[in-house]
């Protein structure tokens, strides 16, 4: 969004996220394996709240913290939905955080959380991802804050060219 003004393409994806919430007489959208929202692959906060709204039970209220924890933290973030999760980043910087919906946790990933002080906690076979896991009533707002403003200053993951000017 530029002066106010939303672009052509941001127009797009909040058509896109609205199709995604509401697939015509009031549909939500398809839970997959784990409760993990199925929404449309597009730009902007649009798609982001689409998938948020649509996390199952608890998670959706955890989803909403997260993001309203990042934006905060990160003033001029972007977001996007990649592969039925939510992903952010800064343009020029590439994408630093995403989050997926699983049975009982939401696993968030740090793309470059190798870098991280403190490490979280999993680990797997990328060398510089690292994630944690929430479950129900366990977020550790301090902590992930600390992470998310420390993954915010580094370059991020730039696996797919929506930051690029």
């Amino acid at each position: 969004m530029v002066s106010g003004v939303a672009s052509k393409s941001s127009r797009g994806s909040a058509k896109v996220a609205e199709k995604a919430v509401d697939k015509g007489a009031g549909e939500k959208p398809v839970l997959l394996s784990g409760g993990n929202p199925q929404i449309a692959k597009a730009d902007g906060d649009a798609p982001v709240q689409a998938y948020i709204a649509a996390m199952p039970g608890w998670k959706s209220d955890l989803g909403r913290r997260l993001d309203a924890l990042i934006v905060r933290n990160v003033p001029n973030v972007r977001k996007a939905v990649r592969w039925n999760s939510p992903f952010y980043g800064i343009e020029g910087q590439g994408w630093f955080l995403s989050y997926h919906v699983f049975t009982r946790y939401v696993k968030v990933t740090f793309l470059y959380g190798a870098l991280l002080d403190p490490l979280p906690p999993g680990a797997g076979k990328d060398k510089d991802a690292r994630w944690y896991d929430i479950y129900e009533d366990e977020f550790d707002e301090v902590q992930t804050a600390e992470w998310v403003r420390q993954a915010a200053a580094i370059p991020g993951w730039d696996g797919f060219d929506t930051l690029k000017s």
